[in-house]
């Protein structure tokens, strides 16, 4: 290369440099923006930040630069927030200002500012409304939707007993189940594990979740006007969403030629009803909205779930005294015979607080959903800019040393009083807090509990590789974390 492209090139670097390190003093001086290391041009911070474990990476830096403090993600600034006060001040304290919901290009390309998890403004109110209405009506929070949950219970276990104890993987096993879950009350009917057009759903799914998560994801969220041009796994995230979205919106034409107004069968009728009652141009109910909403709804409710179980597992067999302790508390409380319900959960504190231990530790969305400011806002003494996009940082508040004694052991005695009975933690945030809370908690807690058990029940657990051979960190921990690839045997009690 001929040295004068070289060297203007040089010059170029360091003029660029030297300029946005102009500009960041002078809006720090002038606003008090939080502190954080000097940005490179196009590339931020990201050469300071490591590409797996970014959580626990943030929680390094902000022992330098404290609780609140900025960095930049390619060329966007974004805030991070660590710990559980601070967490806690901005979710709840100042819940309003930081309501707002960052944008997620990965997600947003097909979604495009639709869909509960990651709207905004009225859309956002309206929708996350309706919603949490009508998931009433078809029962969270109620008795039949635990009737259904058991129910898919006895199909798990069943598919469990006719592995015969060899050892499989059991990711679609626990996929299957928690979207049937979904399915039931989306759809109004589960499916046959063995159902290719179900199997394909959960295909889409998983493998989306996956490529959000890597480093192409994060890169296409950064960089999307550049990525969206070049090959890449990134190019599938599209492909999923938009095969999940064509899969729902066929459900929905299905659900019109049967449509009773008067009694609506699933999420989907009561939707189309909805449609019909605000025919106008104004309104935010369309097709186009029901199917992002149905769409996030099978996110929140099936993957982070099902990757929650395959973590729990993974611990169990690493701390076979644990599972031994679990045992003995279902034998004493429940037996062999009798069907777990969520009522049994407050005679069961030692299993009530593994459950929780086994939330913390996994750390399944270590950087949160991001969040955005809805206003020019005044925090811990420094202002952050409304639009600004937000970090309330998870795994700092998950592992805050100030609230829990050995933040990164799997210990459920965080979760127990000195006499064994269950303790609650305000820390214990693995649904977020305040405006932005996961909708589906209460039936998450539910499904977490009701399965466990009930595997526990009729089961022990088996792995091929010794206890303290097994590796329970995580394979990747950026957006989303998941456990090592593993395989385990269930023999029956």
């Amino acid at each position: 290369m001929d040295f004068s492209i070289v060297q203007t090139f040089f010059l170029a670097f360091c003029f660029s440099s030297l300029l946005l390190m102009f500009i960041r003093k002078t809006l720090f001086q002038r606003h008090k923006l939080p502190p954080g290391p000097t940005p490179l041009p196009f590339v931020g911070n990201l050469l300071q930040i490591e590409t797996n474990g970014t959580g626990k990476a943030l929680m390094k830096m902000s022992e330098k630069y404290g609780p609140v403090f900025r960095l930049y993600f390619g060329p966007q600034m974004t805030v991070i927030i660590c710990g559980y006060e601070a967490v806690k001040e901005a979710l709840i304290d100042q819940a309003e200002a930081f309501s707002g919901r960052g944008t997620m290009e990965s997600f947003n390309q097909v979604l495009q500012g639709y869909g509960i998890s990651l709207s905004n403004g009225e859309i956002w109110k309206q929708t996350r409304q309706f919603t949490i209405m009508t998931l009433r009506d078809f029962g969270m929070g109620k008795r039949s939707i635990e009737e259904r949950i058991q129910e898919e219970n006895q199909f798990l276990v069943e598919e469990f007993r006719k592995t015969k104890e060899i050892p499989f993987d059991p990711t679609y096993f626990f996929s299957k189940a928690t979207a049937n879950v979904i399915c039931s009350i989306t759809f109004g009917k589960r499916f046959q594990y063995d159902d290719e057009e179900f199997l394909n759903l959960l295909k889409m799914i998983n493998e989306s979740f996956i490529l959000i998560s890597s480093i192409w994801g994060q890169l296409f969220n950064m960089y999307t006007s550049i990525m969206k041009y070049l090959p890449g796994p990134h190019n599938k995230i599209r492909h999923c969403l938009e095969g999940l979205e064509k899969y729902v919106l066929k459900k929905a034409k299905e659900n019109q030629e049967s449509l009773d107004p008067n009694n609506p069968r699933d999420l989907i009728d009561s939707f189309l009803i909805k449609i019909e009652q605000e025919k106008q141009e104004s309104s935010h109910f369309h097709m186009k909205c029901l199917a992002m909403t149905v769409l996030t709804i099978f996110f929140g409710g099936t993957e982070t779930l099902s990757t929650t179980l395959r973590y729990g597992f993974l611990l169990l067999l690493k701390y076979p005294d644990i599972e031994e302790k679990l045992h003995e508390e279902i034998d004493c409380v429940m037996g062999q015979e009798h069907i777990p319900c969520f009522e049994d959960r407050n005679k069961m504190p030692y299993t009530n607080a593994v459950l929780h231990e086994i939330q913390r530790i996994s750390d399944l969305l270590p950087m949160n959903v991001p969040h955005e400011t809805t206003q020019d806002t005044q925090f811990r003494g420094y202002l952050i800019p409304k639009g600004t996009q937000v970090i309330p940082l998870l795994h700092s508040v998950l592992r805050d040393p100030t609230q829990f004694s050995d933040p990164y052991s799997f210990n459920p005695g965080h979760f127990l009083d000195e006499k064994g009975n269950f303790k609650k933690r305000d820390a214990f945030m693995p649904f977020s807090a305040g405006k932005r809370i996961c909708l589906g908690e209460g039936l998450a807690r539910m499904e977490i509990f009701l399965f466990f058990v009930s595997i526990l029940q009729n089961f022990n657990l088996k792995s091929k590789i010794p206890p303290k051979d097994i590796d329970i960190s995580p394979a990747v921990s950026n957006f989303a974390s998941f456990p090592h690839f593993y395989e385990l045997s269930f023999v029956p009690r």
